[in-house]
């Protein structure tokens, strides 16, 4: 005789067994913000997460490899675009201005999912337990950029130049979703621009040049 307990356990093992079939990162990682925001990241477990989306923790570790993971989502895809955008950039635009155009690119977000980008950024931005792993990110999302300015520089990507345009077009962006999270009224993409203005014209009030050494 099959209890309701049971039948109830192999409903829920089919649910389990078919899920991962048709979950990807993105939709596991949009669930999951919703949990974090809700419930508060440190208050909600990866158990909470992989129950939510009617998967086994273990399956939900061969999408990512940590907790902290999870609200980047698909972030090595779009790494990956971003690396297309720059190598597509043509020889004879300015370097300044490929790296205004792939930095807008990456950050354009359709006007659907405005809401949920903010979620997100507010959690990897604002939690602290998601600052260390946060770091490793955009080290990656840095050496990205370091590589195409040391391609176009004729400079070795570790040099001391790609290294620095890349940490200050990092700084252009955190700076720009600061302001984002903090304005509900203001455009991203505009804060985006208005700070590779400042990256590409230099500091405002000086007049001495940087050699390109």
């Amino acid at each position: 005789m099959i209890t309701k307990t049971a039948k109830n356990r192999g409903a829920n093992t089919m649910t389990r067994a078919g899920r991962p079939q048709s979950t990807t990162r993105a939709e596991l990682s949009t669930l999951a913000i919703d949990l974090f925001t809700e419930r508060g990241f440190d208050e909600t477990s990866v158990d909470d997460v992989a129950a939510a989306a009617g998967i086994a923790r273990r399956t939900l570790f061969r999408y990512f490899p940590s907790k902290n993971a999870i609200p980047w989502g698909d972030f090595d895809g779009h790494l990956g675009k971003m690396r297309d955008w720059l190598a597509a950039t043509p020889g004879d635009l300015p370097l300044d201005e490929g790296l205004r155009r792939a930095l807008i690119a990456f950050n354009e977000v359709p006007e659907v999912e405005h809401e949920h980008h903010r979620r997100r950024m507010q959690l990897l931005l604002e939690v602290p337990a998601l600052q260390a792993h946060s770091m490793l990110m955009y080290h990656e999302w840095r050496q990205i950029v370091a590589a195409h300015v040391a391609q176009r520089l004729g400079r070795e990507p570790g040099a001391h130049l790609p290294q620095s345009i890349a940490w200050q077009l990092l700084g252009v962006s955190l700076a720009a979703y600061e302001q984002w999270l903090s304005d509900p009224a203001s455009d991203l993409l505009t804060l985006l621009d208005e700070g590779c203005a400042v990256l590409s014209a230099g500091l405002p009030g000086t007049s001495a040049d940087v050699p390109l050494r």
